[in-house]
Parts: structure tokens; sequence; C-alpha cells
């Protein structure tokens, strides 16, 4: 079947799927559950796979831009609607299908209630099959491209921290201001950004990455609120649980809209942007982006991504290697992975 009617059934195993691709960002659990709950209310996405669309169709991508943990965010349903409809006056060519920027608990069914509101299906290739810190890791290599001039619409906030708007400019620069309209909203804004063709996408999206968070969050939740469902991510990932204890420590600040910290756990050290960077035992490391590295809960099983950790909590680790992951072609763009060393002082190339 190329073309399915998605439920609310679906939505929720990809959340709890989705936050564990997340590797630390992505959005919160309880946040892609409310969104489930508003989503159904607007209609019914549908979900369709790459052979359903000619090489030369247009797909836009939609994401969030913003810091997981600011206290003022807000984006509802109809600024996500908002955002695509905008781009459909904007853009010259017919727009096909939507695809979310990224898995996570929020990311994955990102594009959902814009498909119920607009009627257009969601695109089963995520830009990227694991959530990363910047808009360029989600951009599926266009940074690359000499003279790409990219076009992003943004909605976010409420009250008199309100935006909306449409920017055309460089990839770096486009995606700095809507990171920074994000900041004026409040923390977070909707965007609908960078259309391509289906035989671009083919060769830089992580294509069945829709798919795949669904059969995760199908794997988890079919088993007992606990430990054993750790066990059955790890397996299904084909990664390992690398250490279990007690937070010892534990830093975050908010960078330039992004939230960034560390985390000790006995001995061993997580560094994150967003998502977690770095794994390492006593200096020795263990996992490093984009490998998936991520944190839950022992005692119930559930992920927990790193604005939610706290000292003292008991915290289990699991590293997947990125050989095991569905992945963006950013993901093996140095440029773009070199981003990361200064910000999180550790190497990553």
């Amino acid at each position: 079947m190329t073309k399915k009617i998605l439920t609310k059934d679906d939505a929720i195993k990809a959340v709890y799927g989705g936050c564990i691709l997340g590797g630390g960002g992505g959005g919160w659990i309880q946040d892609g559950l409310q969104k489930t709950e508003s989503t159904f209310e607007v209609g019914s996405p549908t979900l369709i796979t790459i052979d359903e669309l000619q090489d030369n169709d247009y797909v836009v991508c939609v994401s969030l831009v913003g810091a997981p943990s600011a206290k003022e965010q807000y984006v509802d349903s109809k600024q996500l609607v908002d955002t695509v409809q905008r781009m459909q006056k904007e853009f010259p060519h017919p727009i096909k299908a939507i695809m979310t920027n990224e898995n996570g608990a929020f990311t994955t069914i990102n594009g959902w209630s814009q498909s119920a509101g607009t009627g257009l299906p969601v695109l089963d290739a995520p830009c990227n099959g694991r959530a990363h810190p910047t808009g360029s890791m989600g951009s599926l290599n266009l940074s690359e491209m000499d003279g790409y001039q990219s076009i992003q619409s943004y909605s976010g906030g409420k009250a008199e921290k309100k935006v909306e708007g449409f920017v055309s400019a460089t990839l770096d620069k486009s995606s700095n201001a809507v990171r920074f309209m994000s900041v004026e909203a409040g923390g977070m804004v909707a965007v609908c950004r960078n259309p391509v063709t289906m035989s671009y996408v083919k060769d830089h999206a992580a294509v069945g990455g829709i798919t795949q968070a669904i059969e995760l969050g199908d794997v988890f939740l079919s088993i007992p609120e606990g430990p054993d469902r750790i066990e059955a991510v790890a397996s299904f990932l084909k990664g390992r649980v690398i250490h279990s204890g007690t937070v010892s420590h534990f830093e975050m600040n908010q960078t330039g809209g992004f939230d960034v910290g560390n985390v000790r756990i006995d001995d061993l050290e997580l560094t994150f942007w967003n998502e977690y960077m770095t794994a390492e035992m006593n200096g020795e490391r263990k996992g490093t982006f984009p490998d998936l590295i991520m944190t839950f809960d022992t005692k119930t099983g559930l992920p927990r991504v790193s604005a939610e950790i706290q000292e003292g909590q008991s915290i289990a680790v699991l590293s997947v290697p990125k050989e095991n992951l569905k992945l963006s072609s950013t993901m093996f763009n140095e440029t773009l992975l070199k981003a990361v060393e200064p910000i999180i002082q550790k190497n990553i190339i």
C-alpha cells in the first residue's frame, strides 16, 4: 500500500518512536501527544511513499525552529497550516506533498496538521531520520549548491509576541533570520521551507523514516512499562545500552535559541546541543553524533529528552551506530558536522 490514511494510533506510536530517534531533541512527548489531539480535530492526514510522485514534482519541508526548553513558546495548528499556504502562494510551481525535517517526539508528526488542513499528503521521507540541531542539517545538502536561494515562511507566538513572515536569502541567512524570529516569538516558530523536486529527495532524504518511527513506537508501546522497553528498543535499532546509573551533574544553557549543556552519569559524560552529541566513558568515546545517543528512565523505560534531565534521576543511555539509522546526506557533510565542535568543545570529525 503506497497511500495510507493516518490514524491517532499511528500518531501516538510516531510520537514515542520519534522521541527515541530524536536523540535528545525533536520535542517533548507530552507536546507530541497534545499535537496528536489537535491534529485529528483538523482532519485526517495521509502518508504516501516516494513512488507515488513523479521525479519533477515539488515537495516542501516543514519544521519547528527554536529552543525546546523555552517557556513562552507558542505555535498552534492554524500557524502550522498558514506557513504552507503562504509557501503555496509565493512558490511558482504546485506543491505535491509535505515532508518533516526530522524525527522527534514533536517533529515526526509535524506535517500531519498541515496535511489535514491543506489536503496535501505527508511524504514518508523526513529530511533526516534523526533529530539534529541546525537548519542546514535538515536542508538536504542544499547548503552545497552554489548560489542556492532559500525561501522560508514562518509563524509563531501569541499576543504581542506573534510573528509571521517570509524570507528569501542564502540558506544560512534565511535560517538565521528564522532562528532570530523564533526568539522574538517566545522561543519557537513553525516553518515551511525549501521546495525541492522528488528526484532530489530520493538522493538526500531519509526515505522510509516516518514508517520507521511508527514501527519503533509500536515495539516500544507493545511492552509493559519498565526497563524491558529499553532492551526492546536497543534490539530493534541494533544498538546497545552503554550505561545505567544516577545523574550526578546536569548543566544546560540557552544559547542563540539552542539548549547546550552536559550530563554526567557516574563515569559517563554526555554533551548536547539540543541533541546528544557525544558520549564518553572515562575519556573513551562511546558514541558521536550522528550516532544516536538517547537517555531513558530506568524504572519506566520512557525516553527522556536532554532538556528533561535532572540531577538524581536514574537513567539508562542507549547508543546506536549511525550505520543502523536512516540518515540524510547532510549527516555525512563534514562542514556541517564541524560546526558542532566549537559549541560543545569536543571533536566530532
